[in-house]
């Protein structure tokens, strides 16, 4: 996984909105999108909810 896309799973791990996420690494939600369909791939999670559980058994996020 790239660092960025590291940071927008710790962002979804906090409960952040793809708007919200957009708006404080101030790039586009497209870009946003872009970066969760790619950390699914890598980490072969199917929604957020997986996302966040596989970032807290990862130390990706704080529990």
């Amino acid at each position: 996984m790239t660092q960025r896309e590291v940071e927008v799973l710790g962002l979804i791990a906090q409960g952040r909105s793809n708007a919200e996420i957009a708006g404080q690494l101030h790039i586009s939600e497209a870009t946003v999108k872009t970066h969760i369909n790619n950390l699914f791939a890598k980490t072969r999670v199917r929604d957020r909810a997986q996302a966040v559980t596989y970032a807290f058994r990862q130390g990706l996020a704080p529990p």
